[in-house]
């Protein structure tokens, strides 16, 4: 990153930052409407939306002059270093910085990791009302980045869900396929018994090669549609996840409990497991007020582990926790401090557990009682 610029946990907020892919994407009109609002609040021509990396900025969109031309880009980096808004009107040798006004865009879970920023002779001396305006934008792009991959990740999910589906109904055709072939081989079998036995093959056959170039078409465009499973501890997933989402929480006096017994391994995808513990995790910090806490416990039995993860938020109704997992179900209860919801997060999770042929529901008292969401998970 720029000299001297370097933000307290670097390291996630550039995982997080690549996490939206985001970086070197193509000029967007959305986009560009919420620069020409930035630039509307101050009067100004020159204003833009960038995002910081470890060595460069990179403008997504801008209104008027480039940023990366006015000799204003490692100034306005740090933006990212402050959770107000960042005011520069001179410097102290009074050089040819252009005054220059940038809010930081912040994850949900804490991580500056860009900003929207006006500069010119217009922007000097700006009101309170004009940064809380801006503000206000900088919200406006993290919501849009949010529901932007939450909708890249379901879709993906389903691919992936329905393609292991697919995988899994090849293998019972294969074996209809051999059978009937066998059958038809038989000796001493009548012609209408063989010629049956014959059209069941050929039926066979043909779907198990439709079935072949569906997941040939999905390879290709994917590289992989099944999880890539391996051996890996479930408890430090949780752990990462609850630890990713500790800003989140710090900022409603939330108190995450991690009490999970370490060396809880499985086989599974870690990057669709760690996504499934972190939108649950979220969900749980997002629906629960101040000075609440949540807890996480886990039972084994047999070859399932069950990890509970317990909130003292707003509750659901029977209403609700029958449309949990459904994409943009409309649930009575909301968000505590009105964060943005798209009604994404817990279908993914429904999907992740299901390719983990694994089992998800939740359970909960009522309104304002907290809720408890059960993941259970194969060890093998």
């Amino acid at each position: 990153m720029f000299k001297n610029i370097i933000p307290a946990n670097e390291d996630l907020r550039l995982r997080k930052l690549i996490y939206y892919e985001i970086l070197d994407s193509s000029a967007e009109q959305s986009f560009d409407r919420i620069s020409t609002l930035a630039a509307d609040i101050f009067d100004a021509k020159n204003a833009g939306i960038c995002f910081v990396t470890d060595e460069d900025i990179f403008v997504k969109s801008e209104v008027g002059d480039s940023i990366t031309t006015q000799r204003n880009d490692r100034l306005i980096a740090q933006a990212i270093l402050q959770d107000e808004v960042l005011v520069i009107e001179h410097t102290p040798t009074d050089q040819i910085v252009i005054p220059l006004v940038a809010a930081p865009i912040k994850s949900p879970d804490g991580f500056n990791i860009g900003a929207i920023y006006a500069f010119g002779a217009d922007v000097k001396n700006p009101t309170e009302k004009q940064k809380k305006m801006l503000m206000q934008l900088a919200e406006l792009v993290i919501d849009k980045l949010e529901t932007r991959i939450a909708i890249r990740k379901t879709l993906t999910a389903q691919d992936d869900r329905l393609h292991v589906l697919i995988h899994d109904l090849k293998n019972p055709m294969t074996t209809i396929s051999l059978q009937s072939e066998l059958v038809s081989r038989m000796p001493n079998i009548d012609d209408k018994a063989g010629l049956i036995a014959s059209k069941i093959n050929q039926q066979a056959k043909r779907m198990v090669d439709n079935l072949n170039e569906i997941l040939s078409s999905a390879k290709k465009v994917s590289g992989s549609f099944k999880p890539k499973k391996e051996k890996v501890d479930l408890s430090y997933i949780v752990k990462l996840a609850s630890q990713n989402l500790a800003s989140f929480a710090k900022k409603k006096n939330q108190t995450i409990n991690f009490e999970i017994e370490s060396g809880l391994e499985i086989f599974g995808d870690t990057e669709k497991l760690t996504d499934l513990f972190y939108h649950v995790i979220h969900n749980a910090v997002k629906f629960s007020g101040p000075e609440t806490e949540i807890s996480f416990s886990q039972q084994t039995e047999d070859n399932l582990i069950t990890i509970a993860v317990k909130d003292q938020g707003v509750g659901l109704t029977p209403e609700d926790l029958e449309l949990l997992f459904i994409k943009f179900a409309r649930l009575s209860a909301q968000p505590t401090q009105n964060e943005n919801s798209n009604g994404l997060g817990l279908t993914l999770v429904k999907m992740f557990v299901d390719m983990h042929k694994g089992k998800l529901w939740a359970e909960s008292g009522g309104k304002n009682k907290g809720t408890t969401v059960y993941i259970q998970l194969p060890i093998k």
